[in-house]
């Protein structure tokens, strides 16, 4: 089980949860994030369509991303909800579980190389690297990237540091996600093509980086699509929204206009 901090979700949450029980009007699962929780998704939080038969939307023991809507700890109660989470959202949700998952196993291993058990694995190294990099699983790439100071520095100690390098420089290939967008950008001035074309490549200079990568192209007239490649997809998101909005404020700027387009 992939291990929290926290003892309980945070509302808006999204949660990784196993079906447990399916009741006339609901459904029971297990938080698998969190040890011994249990929440309970209401029939009328299951879908935006009408429901009549409850296992046409989930099955015992099948593996859903959800979002905590309400929780009373002194009640132990968790309300969460299906069909508010997004396919964006789920997506991001299962990437980030599947990482957690490798970045456990690594951490076991790790343990195994200098003799500790997966508690001590967590509280020496894990939950420093989850603090300097916003997830364990971060810590494991960075120190394949930048070696084992990078752990060192944010108060992880050498005996660590080595064993997480070894596990690290074994199993994990660094690979890249993809984020895109649509946006609308025009503009009826005289020089109004030097103007989308001026916005546009300010947008894309601004973003890129040595570990981002932006790329923007005509799809046609007026539309163009922006395409973030980055490490994850926390990382990605965010690079869109700032170039979106760059390109956006500066077509503006430029007399013209421009919007993004829903998907």
């Amino acid at each position: 089980m992939v291990r929290k901090r926290e003892e309980w979700p945070e509302i808006g949450e999204c949660v990784v949860a196993t079906v447990r029980e399916i009741a006339p009007h609901g459904v029971y699962v297990q938080l698998d994030e969190y040890k011994d929780k249990e929440g309970y998704i209401h029939i009328g939080e299951l879908s935006t369509t009408w429901v009549k038969n409850i296992r046409d939307f989930v099955r015992e023991k099948q593996k859903i991303v959800t979002r905590v809507m309400r929780v009373d700890m002194s009640k132990g109660h968790i309300d969460l909800t299906l069909k508010r989470v997004t396919d964006q959202a789920r997506r991001q949700k299962i990437y980030e579980w599947k990482r957690s998952q490798k970045a456990e196993n690594l951490l076991s291993m790790a343990a195994e190389k200098i003799g500790k058990t997966l508690d001590q694995a967590y509280e020496e190294a894990g939950w420093k690297m989850e603090d300097a990099f916003d997830e364990i699983y971060q810590g494991f790439e960075k120190v394949i990237e930048q070696g084992e100071d990078a752990l060192v520095k944010v108060g992880v100690p050498e005996d660590w540091a080595k064993a997480i390098k070894t596990c690290a420089e074994q199993y994990i290939q660094i690979r890249t996600v993809k984020v895109e967008r649509i946006v609308e950008v025009k503009c009826s001035k005289p020089n109004g093509i030097e103007a989308i074309k001026k916005s546009l490549t300010k947008a894309m200079n601004e973003s890129n980086s040595n570990d981002i990568k932006v790329n923007i192209n005509l799809v046609g007239t007026p539309r163009y699509r922006i395409t973030v490649t980055a490490k994850d997809y926390k990382i990605a998101e965010k690079e869109i929204e700032k170039t979106v909005s760059i390109a956006l404020d500066e077509i503006k700027a430029n007399g013209g206009e421009g919007a993004l387009v829903k998907s």
